[in-house]
């Protein structure tokens, strides 16, 4: 008997540029949580995710009758609040759904596009230079348009089971009452407050304290202009993509020292696909993963 596996990755950093090389960022390894030592069954339903808040609010979505689309919305809501550094609303992502009554394997995509008015030379310097791969990053530059959400949104008008609004409650309760900072979000804020944290208002009073120095492991920290993001988000997912909140994406992308091209057009526009898995036999197993432009296929 073949089992099947489905392969996803969930990516929520904007588009890169060109770079001459990686020499001029730091790396950075942080274990979050020890392994158990041994996997644990179960029949019913299984949440993983980066960080517990994020499983907690994936099995409060399954335990009142959500499906794992349900869980999915749940946990990337609370991601975004818990590990911005890895993953965002603002963000893109692949995603693959296994249906068990049809035994049919869909792709989601939802992956940041590229603003229409780009061209080759974005990434390039007044010099006609490849810029240095922070600069091009951290900069309005890097940003696409957000695919998460609308991806989400469509997964959810075939699977979803709850309503959509109420997948982000967790995320807006924490975002108003607080969480605790952890060891990964501490240790990358602190690299990353040398490239371009400390150097934005809103990034500086969020990530910092009032003396200057960063958060640490264990510090409880709220966001309710997030929660206030996330609601807006609930009542109607394309407030992401036009109204306020898209406006402010746009101002932000264009008053950046290194402006981007991104527009409202570019928001209004986007729309995520769905096709089918792209799988393939392994041993005793079916491997599943995204079609182009994911990696799934060859990883």
């Amino acid at each position: 008997m073949k089992h099947l596996l489905l392969t996803s990755c969930v990516l929520a950093f904007a588009l890169t540029g060109c770079q001459k090389g990686s020499a001029d960022m730091p790396t950075l390894s942080i274990e979050t949580a020890q392994m158990s030592p041994a996997p644990t069954p179960h029949t019913k339903g299984m949440v993983a995710a980066a960080n517990p808040y994020a499983v907690e609010a994936g099995l409060e979505a399954l335990r009142a009758g959500g499906s794992a689309v349900d869980a999915a919305i749940a946990v990337q809501a609370v991601l975004s609040l818990v590990e911005p550094q890895s993953s965002g609303v603002a963000g893109g992502a692949f995603m693959i759904y296994y249906d068990a009554s049809t035994g049919e394997v869909s792709a989601y995509n939802g992956r940041e596009a590229a603003p229409a008015a780009i061209d080759e030379n974005l990434f390039l310097d007044e010099n006609g230079e490849a810029m240095r791969r922070f600069e091009g990053i951290i900069s309005g530059k890097s940003t696409g348009v957000p695919g998460v959400i609308a991806m989400l949104h469509l997964a959810h008008e075939e699977y979803g089971k709850r309503p959509w609004a109420d997948n982000f409650n967790p995320g807006i309760k924490l975002a108003e009452e607080g969480f605790t900072v952890s060891p990964r979000m501490a240790g990358l804020v602190k690299i990353a407050g040398d490239y371009g944290l400390r150097h934005q208002k809103e990034t500086r009073e969020y990530f910092f304290h009032e003396d200057g120095s960063p958060l640490v492991a264990g510090d409880v920290r709220d966001n309710p202009a997030y929660a206030q993001s996330l609601k807006a988000i609930a009542a109607d997912y394309r407030a992401l993509y036009e109204g306020p909140l898209a406006e402010a994406i746009i101002k932000a992308v264009h008053e950046d020292p290194r402006p981007g091209l991104l527009s409202l057009e570019d928001l209004k526009n986007y729309r995520p696909q769905k096709t089918k898995a792209l799988c393939s036999p392994y041993r005793d197993y079916i491997l599943c993963g995204a079609q182009a432009p994911s990696s799934g296929g060859i990883a």
